[in-house]
Formats: structure tokens, sequence, C-alpha cells
């Protein structure tokens, strides 16, 4: 047990649920919620991650991609632990379950009622399934070719934070357009961390990461693109949502971020970027909670009526 929930990169969950916290609250705000959308829609994209992750390890494990070369922790296939043929059935039964977890997702958000919305989400929670698995497995993985940074942002990101709220609202609201590109652009920042780390080994066996493609020199300029333009949109988002001084307490995640800017800068050597992963998984992690929070309260008020 212990070596699949390695192989399920626990570190990884929280980053994935960011936009379902930020989708869900900001629907709570506006008098919208419904604890059985909320758990299955956590339940639905966990499951998405883990996914990729055991993908992830299956192709990059049978390709030979992860070896003695790669910087980070070894994979489960990579050290043996366990066999592809595993691997795979765990995949099998986690496309399965998460499947499962979408369908009544989509049930407890429409029920019968709108059946049009109900093959939309359909569609887009099959899209998942298979983007997640071919990430990097098969002869066309589009990780292996610099498509992973899509992915991540349309799935994380805008399908997480906008369908979640949809579900919720039957609506679109462009305001959550903000957050959700924000929260996309930190997972993509995650992924980017992960490439720029593995950049060497990835370079010699074939993967075309867009770290790979671009350098590792302008790789660092990508990062901080995507981790300062989202700190920025997550303000315009309080300031266009008429945020009182003390909601503004989401940016306490703004300074481990800034943190993790300098470490980035200031790094000459990949493997010291792994720790980083975690940081700014983390970070938005928090991000997300304190501003789903700030959606719902003041922190004044609740100083007053709780302290």
């Amino acid at each position: 047990m212990k070596h699949w929930v390695e192989a399920a990169r626990v570190r990884t969950l929280p980053l994935s649920v960011s936009g379902i916290i930020v989708g869900s609250f900001y629907a709570m705000s506006q008098g919208m919620f419904n604890w059985n959308i909320v758990v299955f829609a956590l339940l639905t994209t966990l499951g998405l991650q883990i996914l990729s992750n055991f993908a992830n390890d299956y192709g990059d494990g049978v390709k030979g991609t992860d070896n003695k070369d790669r910087v980070g922790p070894m994979r489960a296939i990579q050290s043996g632990v366990i066999s592809p043929a595993a691997m795979k059935k765990a995949m099998v039964l986690t496309s399965a379950i998460t499947l499962l977890f979408a369908v009544l997702l989509i049930y407890f958000a429409f029920k019968d009622h709108y059946l049009l919305y109900s093959l939309i989400f359909f569609v887009l929670g099959i899209l998942a399934i298979a983007s997640a698995i071919r990430y990097t497995v098969g002869k066309g993985a589009y990780g292996y070719r610099g498509f992973g940074d899509v992915f991540v942002f349309v799935f994380f990101g805008l399908v997480s934070t906008f369908g979640v709220y949809f579900m919720f609202s039957k609506s679109i609201d462009w305001l959550l357009l903000l957050p959700a590109i924000a929260i996309g652009f930190l997972s993509v920042g995650v992924l980017n961390l992960n490439n720029m780390r593995d950049e060497a080994s990835d370079r010699k066996s074939g993967k075309n990461t867009l770290v790979v493609k671009m350098g590792g020199a302008a790789a660092k300029k990508y990062h901080y693109f995507l981790v300062i333009s989202a700190m920025i949109l997550v303000l315009v988002f309080a300031f266009l949502n008429d945020f009182h001084f003390d909601q503004y307490i989401f940016v306490v995640a703004y300074f481990p971020m800034i943190s993790h800017l300098i470490t980035v800068y200031r790094n000459q050597n990949p493997k010291f970027l792994d720790p980083e992963l975690k940081k700014l998984a983390i970070s938005t992690f928090l991000l997300a909670v304190l501003l789903a929070l700030c959606l719902i309260f003041f922190i004044s008020d609740v100083v007053v009526n709780y302290v």
C-alpha cells in the first residue's frame, strides 16, 4: 500500500482541488451551494490527478524516460516496486472510479432538467480522463510534444473553477475568469518547475516538454510570468469584487510565492528545484482557501463574533 500511496503523489493533490474550492465558494457567496456537488467535484478532480500521476509513472517508466539521469524522486515503475502490468490495471480502475464520480456529480448538478448540460459535462469528463492518460502514455503522448501545459491550464484551471460554478448557477460569470486563469497559471507553474528540474534527462530521452523546447533560461522567465500574472489577476478580481480591506488576507499566500520566485531566480542546480514544487503547490492551495474564505467572510466580523 505504501508504494501505491507514493505513486499517487499525495503532495500534488491539494493543488488539484484549488479551482473547485474557489468556484464553489464563489457560488456560495451568491447564495448557491450544494454539498453533493462539492463532494463529488472534489472526488472527481482527485481521481483525475491520481490517474494522471499513475499514467505519468507508467508512460515515462515503460518509455525509459525515468532513468538514472532523472533528478527527481524515483518513480514506482522505475524502481521496480510496482510492475507495468499492475500500474496499467490501477489506471483502468482509477479511470472507472473517476468516471463514476463524474456521473454522480453531473446527476446531482443537473438531475433530469438539463440534458444538454449533462451531455456536455459527460463529454468533458471523458476528455479529461483521456487527457490524463495520454499525457505520457502511447506513441503520440502530448506531454512529449510540449502540450502538457495546455492540459493542466484547461482542466485544473478553467474547467475546474468555471465548471463547478456553472454546476451551481447554470450560468457563466466572466469575473470568475480571473481567478480561474490564476489557478491555471499556478498549476502550470508546478508542471513547469517539474520540467525545469528534469530538463537534462527529458532532453536526453526525447521528451520534448515546453522547457526542453525553449531552454532553461526562457523557462525561468516563463515561470516568473505564470506566478506573477496569477498574483496580479487575483488582486484585480478582489478589486473588481469590491473586497473590504480585511478581505485581502489572501495576500498572505503571496509571501511564500515571492520567496519561491527568489529561489528559482537564484537557482543554478536543477535538483534543488524539487522542494520548490511542494512550496508552490501548497502556496496555491493556501491562496485558494484564503480567497474562498474571503469571498464569504469579513475577517473583522469573524474576530468580533467568534474570538
